[in-house]
């Protein structure tokens, strides 16, 4: 068995520095430091074995147990309240120790090694602490990097404001009421003009001459409205077999045909 590491005390005019001055003022920013180093008590039986280099499987406890006991008064002499946790693991070292201080018969039967349930404490808290550790060292969002928006700015609509006084307002008013009027109404009477009408003028011109040209049945005072009245006079006639349209290639002239079927 290995002898018990002793903790080491620092040095004060080259003499152990064994209590702390009953002056001395430590920080309380100091000890929330130094105690957030551990979790609970599994945590520091994890962080003295990965100090030490020690296999979790070849626990040597005696070492463990002594320098877990060390760590708990120095929380003592602290004056930091300890959990019931540290208190109760310190138990369970004290007791796993004593155990296998027991020499054992050789008539008994092998027991069960009394480290085993320790030991596979460890290890389940050393891969749930590993795990936790992955996940926190995986890039997080406004920790790590910051998603990017774009987004139009928004605009206040001003409208401007109108200073003016009710006595200007009033000058305004009786300015526009007063003012003479320049406009004059003027009404446009169109000549209506009928296709029915239109139609007994293009057979009674036909009833003189069998084949007519299309500007002999519109005036020329008449304009676009005459014209565009006699092809629909014509086209009508044309639908009701009265009359045959024909065009000359060499001149693009229209012509008028009378088919002589006569006209109801």
């Amino acid at each position: 068995m290995k002898a018990q590491t002793q903790l080491e005390f620092p040095l004060f005019k080259g003499e152990a520095l064994t209590q702390l001055p009953e002056d001395l003022f430590i920080p309380p920013e100091a000890l929330e430091i130094y105690l957030e180093d551990f979790s609970g008590p599994m945590d520091v039986l994890l962080y003295l074995i990965q100090k030490k280099d020690i296999d979790i499987l070849d626990l040597d406890l005696s070492e463990i147990t002594g320098q877990y006991i060390q760590y708990i008064e120095l929380m003592d002499a602290l004056k930091i309240e300890l959990a019931a946790d540290y208190l109760v693991m310190a138990a369970t070292l004290a007791q796993i120790k004593s155990r296998m201080l027991i020499p054992q018969a050789e008539e008994e039967e092998v027991e069960q090694d009394p480290r085993s349930e320790l030991i596979r404490r460890l290890q389940e808290y050393q891969r749930f602490k590993s795990v936790s550790e992955s996940i926190s060292n995986l890039p997080r969002v406004d920790r790590d990097f910051f998603i990017a928006s774009a987004a139009l700015p928004t605009f206040k609509e001003q409208s401007p404001v109108i200073n003016i006084s009710a006595i200007e307002l009033a000058e305004i008013f009786h300015t526009a009421s007063t003012r003479p009027k320049f406009s004059a109404h003027h009404e446009i009477r169109f000549e209506e003009l009928s296709t029915q009408d239109r139609i007994a003028l293009i057979l009674s011109i036909l009833n003189k001459s069998n084949v007519i040209q299309f500007f002999q049945t519109y005036q020329k005072e008449e304009g676009k409205q005459g014209v565009v009245v006699s092809l629909l006079a014509s086209l009508d006639l044309a639908k009701d077999g009265h009359v045959e349209l024909i065009q000359n290639e060499d001149s693009n002239q229209l012509y008028i045909k009378s088919t002589n079927r006569g006209f109801h």
